[in-house]
């Protein structure tokens, strides 16, 4: 039953056995041809034009293809090894999709030129045993022979019939090519002619003989222009062409007047068709014009008006339909004229929305109407979209493209301004370190209210480079984090609602979905948010926390001007914050990084050879930049929420601030040691008996530790009320940097001090340093007065310890302890430690600078007081002496020329400078001690009367003298005197001695009334008990 089932599927072609209809495929084309030969008239050879694909198969069960080719491929197949069912049948229950995919039933149908075997057996077959595989082979080659045979019958059978058929097709193709030619003119033979029956004719090819015959043919005679040949389109060529030209004749002469009352026609009906419906045909332009010109209230009114229409139209279309009748000519009209209108508005709305699209997805793209800011803008294209109907989310889509916009911003800002600032780093690193002198003449500028300038151009200028990229990425009024904390803000107002309230919901509230965020998209940007301030925060934790780039190419990322380097809308000096000064970047032309063993090689903000002055005026802004920073990024809620990010952004303050101390410390340190540069040798406008290095030097001071100050404790932020803590309390590794860079600061200002009385900073040998004093110029005083008033010459350089002198006594007493005063109060520490060894300093240059001065003098005195006691003119000629000996003279007058030199170098208010004092009573005890020693070694060694009197004269003369200044070594050592000489004498002498004494004072009195002209400069002021005692104090001190 099977088998015989199969054989009725097989020979009809049909899916099974038992159709309960007619199958679509067999119908015949037939009925078609004939009623499209009704329609149009058919050439009697129109039969020749069908081409074989054409022709319907004589294949029962073939089918077509798409293009409406035959296929002799069978729909279905009984299966080849005789198995039960057919190919398709076992395809499908293997649940291949045979139907749809015509390539994939080929492959298994045994009729196709695509038939796969090994498919075929592994898809159908994959269950069949060895058995039933030889068993289907067997049935296979059975097949075979059965099919061949009857194909050998029929083909020998009319084999006869065939030739003869081929044979009279081909002189018929001949004759129709070569119409009006001789039939007989070049004829070939027959081909029954030769062999008419024989079987070798089997082996020639029909094309063969047609191709000879026809070429024959035409070789022979050329055919006439009426030949049905296709190159005069089968003999009519020249009939249409004689009709075509009639034609045109006619419609010249002709066509005008009847046309034109058709034409006149067509139009009323056509204008009265445009009056009646002028709204729907003005309303595409009327679209297009509010689009140009931007109005979107207007476009929304249009766009709803058009689709108000349309849903008329389709109201229309459902009551004809459901009323079971066709349009009327009215509404048939309607229908068109809406859908031309509709056509042409729906393309216009499509064109729009792509360009609202692109401008809403292209942040920077979007330029806002005037008076309206660039948000408004954004909104306003939301409400567009949503009020036209879209399928995506413009709120998520303006969000996403926000983020990606600041992302990808904050990425090309931090690339560009890292290139540009190392390369202005590598370009400072390259100069030569500034003359100490230059340094000096900024270090000046502290004690200046309004300064000129702190540093040179070029660190300025990097340090302005700093500043303006910092301020690229915190500002919150200028900067990208102020575009991230919008971005947060607007995703919060439409999170919550607030900014979704006012939008539309569309027409007939199609886009009220649209309005709600889903909580994966909210938590997504929250991520965003987090990840842009993280961003930020990584950008400036490298600028401080990293060293410079020692491979400068690593930073073009990609290479600028390649392929892949990213487009954006803005300029490159957009993201430059030199402002685009430093021109194009060129990878292969920058400048190299040398390694000096320079402090400021380590850090990537610091630029070479800066001042301190100019680092804590900088940093003092950029750190406050940082702080003011990271409290609006604790702001933020999902940073505030983020503990990872908390401690990050707590890193980042604290690192930056631990950096920018050490490199101010590193800069202080150098700066320190241009400080004796500082001096200009010109006095005080309030102080003569000092020059103005002690104000600069307290002034340079100053201004450092209270821009340190600023830096170490964001003096000038506030953390906002409610949010987490970011700025921690400074270590106390960093505060004890700072005061030991303090100490150390003033030890080499004032070591640089002694330098300079060693080696003078201004003048030449013979050149005069002259200030006209403030308070001179206002008073009007002549040029003769500023001489002697300011007048210093720098090039003596017991002028120069002098001053000196006088500097460190006031930085001692009066500007180092403000300073310290100031440290302790700024950063509330105590500098017990540090205070006693800034004292210690200052002891032990001021010792140095004393005995520097006093001891050419002391050896001077001593010489000169020995040699006079030593010379043998010494002992006098009489008696009793009644004149000091000359050495005594020489000795005052040169103590007359130090008080002259000290008084007029270091002047004070007062009668007597402590300083004058201080070295006239040393000096004075330097001379007793020559004295001392010159009587002690004086040859022969012992004292007659006149010279046991003549050394008491001497003696006395100057201590009587010197009394202002004597001090109470001194009185012990001329008791000395007096013991040694007692020693050295007679009792007689001695006792004679006593009684000469009333005397000699008469003489001591007369000398010192004679001497009174050229020594009155040692005589004691007329003051005060109280002002003698403060001189005496300021002497003794």
């Amino acid at each position: 039953m099977a088998a015989r089932d199969r054989d009725v599927v097989t020979y009809f072609n049909i899916p099974n056995p038992y159709p309960t209809e007619w199958p679509d495929e067999f119908n015949s084309d037939d009925d078609e041809d004939a009623a499209g030969g009704v329609r149009r008239s058919r050439s009697r050879y129109s039969a020749l034009e069908r081409t074989a694909s054409e022709r319907k198969s004589l294949l029962p069960g073939s089918q077509r293809t798409g293009d409406g080719r035959a296929n002799l491929v069978q729909k279905d197949e009984p299966d080849p090894l005789g198995a039960p069912g057919s190919v398709v049948s076992n395809l499908r229950q293997r649940g291949l999709p045979v139907d749809a995919d015509i390539r994939l039933k080929n492959k298994f149908m045994l009729s196709s030129t695509t038939f796969a075997p090994e498919a075929f057996l592994a898809t159908t077959h994959d269950q069949d045993t060895a058995s039933d595989l030889v068993a289907g082979s067997n049935y296979l080659a059975k097949s075979i022979d059965q099919q061949s045979a009857p194909l050998k019958n029929l083909v020998e059978s009319n084999f006869e019939r065939f030739v003869r058929a081929k044979a009279t097709i081909d002189n018929v193709y001949t004759e129709m090519r070569g119409q009006g030619v001789d039939p007989q003119a070049n004829v070939p033979p027959s081909p029954s002619h030769s062999s008419r029956h024989s079987r070798r004719i089997s082996g020639i090819h029909f094309r063969n003989i047609s191709t000879g015959s026809a070429s024959g043919a035409a070789q022979s005679q050329p055919p006439r222009k009426n030949a049905l040949r296709k190159e005069t389109d089968y003999g009519v060529n020249g009939v249409k062409t004689s009709l075509s030209e009639v034609a045109q004749k006619a419609e010249d002469a002709w066509g005008p007047a009847l046309g034109g009352k058709k034409r006149e026609e067509n139009l009323k009906i056509l204008l009265g068709s445009v009056e009646k419906d002028r709204e729907v045909w003005v309303l595409a332009n009327r679209l297009e014009n509010a689009i140009n010109q931007r109005d979107y209230n207007k476009v929304r009114e249009h766009y709803n008006a058009a689709r108000r229409y349309r849903a008329e139209v389709q109201a229309m279309a459902e009551k004809t339909k459901q009323a079971g009748r066709k349009f009327t000519k009215d509404e048939t009209y309607w229908v068109i004229i809406i859908g031309k209108m509709w056509s042409k508005i729906d393309e216009q709305i499509k064109t729009f929305k792509k360009d609202v699209w692109r401008r809403l997805s292209t942040p920077s793209a979007a330029l806002p109407l005037p008076g309206v800011s660039q948000a408004e803008e954004h909104i306003e294209l939301i409400s567009v979209l949503l009020d036209l109907g879209v399928d995506d989310s413009p709120i998520w889509v303006y969000l996403l493209s926000k983020y990606d916009y600041l992302k990808n911003k904050i990425s090309a800002v931090v690339e560009r301004s890292k290139i540009e600032i190392e390369i202005l780093r590598r370009r400072l690193a390259l100069a030569e370190r500034p003359p100490s002198q230059t340094i000096a003449a900024f270090l000046r500028q502290a004690s200046k209210e309004r300064p000129e300038a702190l540093d040179t151009v070029d660190v300025i200028d990097f340090w302005n480079c700093i500043l303006t990229y910092v301020t690229k990425l915190l500002s919150i009024s200028s900067g990208l984090l102020g575009e991230v904390v919008e971005f947060w803000e607007s995703a919060q107002s439409f999170i919550d609602g607030t900014k979704t309230k006012s939008l539309p919901t569309g027409y007939e509230g199609e886009s009220a979905r649209h309005l709600q965020l889903s909580q994966d998209d909210i938590n997504g940007l929250r991520n965003g948010a987090v990840e842009l301030v993280g961003q930020l925060r990584d950008a400036v934790f490298s600028l401080f926390a990293d060293p410079p780039a020692e491979d400068i190419s690593s930073l073009f990322s990609p290479v600028p001007g390649s392929a892949g380097t990213p487009t954006t809308p803005y300029p490159a000096s957009a993201f430059s914050p030199t402002d685009g000064r430093i021109g194009r970047l060129d990878p292969n032309d920058v400048p190299v990084a040398e390694k000096k063993g320079e402090p400021w090689e380590d850090f990537a903000f610091w630029p070479p050879h800066s001042n301190a002055l100019s680092a804590v005026q900088y940093l003092q802004k950029i750190l406050t930049l940082v702080a003011i920073s990271a409290n609006e990024m604790m702001g933020l809620g999902p940073v505030s929420n983020n503990n990872a990010m908390y401690e990050r952004i707590k890193t980042m303050t604290a690192g930056a601030r631990e950096r920018s101390m050490r490199a101010v410390c590193e800069a202080w340190s150098k700066d320190a040691e241009s400080c004796k540069s500082m001096e200009d040798w010109i006095r005080a406008p309030e102080k003569r008996d000092q020059t103005r290095m002690p104000l600069y030097f307290e002034a340079f001071e100053r201004k450092v530790l209270l821009g340190m100050q600023q830096v170490l404790y964001f003096s000038d932020t506030t953390t906002k009320p409610g949010a987490r803590e970011v700025i921690t309390p400074p270590p106390s590794k960093l505060l004890q940097m700072i005061r030991t860079q303090f100490v150390s600061t003033v030890y080499k200002a004032v070591s640089g001090m002694l330098d300079n009385t060693e080696v003078p900073n201004q003048g030449d040998e013979d050149e005069w340093v002259v200030s006209a004093g403030l308070n001179s110029v206002n008073m009007g005083t002549d040029t003769g007065d500023i001489l002697v008033q300011d007048a210093i010459n720098a090039s003596s350089r017991s002028v120069r310890l002098l001053l000196t002198m006088s500097n460190t006594k006031a930085l001692r007493n009066e500007q180092v302890p403000s300073l310290i005063h100031l440290f302790e109060s700024s950063f509330s520490v105590k500098l017990a430690d540090e205070s006693k060894s800034i004292k210690d300093v200052f002891g032990q240059i001021d010792a140095k600078l004393f005995h520097a001065y006093t001891r050419p003098i002391v050896a001077e005195l001593t010489k000169m007081v020995k040699d006079g006691i030593n010379s043998p003119s010494w002992v006098p000629s009489t008696s009793k002496p009644v004149q000091v000996q000359p050495y005594v003279y020489a000795a005052l007058m040169q103590l007359v020329k130090v008080h002259s030199e000290v008084s007029t170098t270091v002047s004070s208010t007062g009668y007597s400078s402590p300083l004058l004092s201080e070295i006239l009573a040393y000096l004075l005890e330097n001379v007793s001690q020559a004295l001392l020693d010159g009587f002690k070694e004086r040859k022969p060694n012992t004292y007659t009367l006149p010279a046991l009197m003549q050394a008491t004269l001497d003696t006395e003369f100057i201590a009587q003298t010197m009394t202002q200044y004597a001090t109470p070594k001194a009185g012990e050592i001329q008791g000395q005197i007096y013991t040694e000489l007692d020693k050295r004498t007679t009792n007689e002498a001695r006792t004679r001695l006593q009684q000469e004494l009333g005397d000699m004072r008469i003489v001591l009195k007369k000398l010192r009334e004679g001497s009174r002209n050229s020594f009155g400069c040692f005589k004691k002021p007329r003051g005060s008990d109280k002002e003698k005692g403060r001189q005496q104090g300021g002497a003794t001190a």
